[in-house]
């Protein structure tokens, strides 16, 4: 367990728990500082606990399937808590919620759009969070403000992501 680091070095503290059931091609010091950042640029003034579980497809799938009724294998899941609540641990961290990625499914992903398996892995991240702190996609607006707020997310750790032809078959 880290302590997100702020690169604007204010005092923000919380955490991040990896499990990486696969390999973890990013480090668990590298996605500490990613959730940091993207938790500071989204404003958030509470002291939050995120787990990620880097995992297979096998597991994606078996997660879609029990919770949302889906038997396939997707790319990343989020699971917020409800109602958030504080951590056991520590009485003043707010368990935000779980997201899953699969790395197999992203290092497909990364090489069918010609990117980094690190864009990938960071665009699912940032995705898996914002869905932690309430956004949704149920239709087409909604997509293209959650995608746009991905790649400025991205941006401020110095990642760009090309979400306009990657997904240009459901623009």
């Amino acid at each position: 367990m880290l302590n997100f680091l702020s690169m604007t070095q204010t005092c923000f503290d919380s955490e991040l728990v990896v499990q990486a059931v696969v390999p973890d091609p990013i480090g668990e010091a590298q996605w500490s500082l990613w959730f940091g950042q993207w938790l500071i640029q989204m404003e958030c003034q509470e002291r939050f606990e995120v787990v990620l579980r880097l995992t297979d497809d096998n597991e994606l799938c078996t997660l879609n399937t029990q919770f949302r009724g889906i038997a396939a294998a997707t790319d990343v899941l989020a699971f917020p808590a409800e109602p958030m609540g504080l951590s056991p641990e520590d009485e003043d961290l707010t368990y935000l919620g779980d997201i899953a990625i699969s790395v197999p499914w992203a290092t497909r992903r990364s090489e069918e759009f010609g990117h980094s398996l690190y864009s990938e892995l960071a665009w699912l991240g940032a995705h898996g969070l914002l869905h932690l702190l309430g956004w949704d996609h149920p239709d087409e607006v909604s997509w293209q403000q959650m995608v746009s707020k991905q790649c400025q997310l991205l941006e401020g750790v110095n990642l760009t992501y090309d979400w306009s032809r990657v997904y240009s078959n459901v623009l």
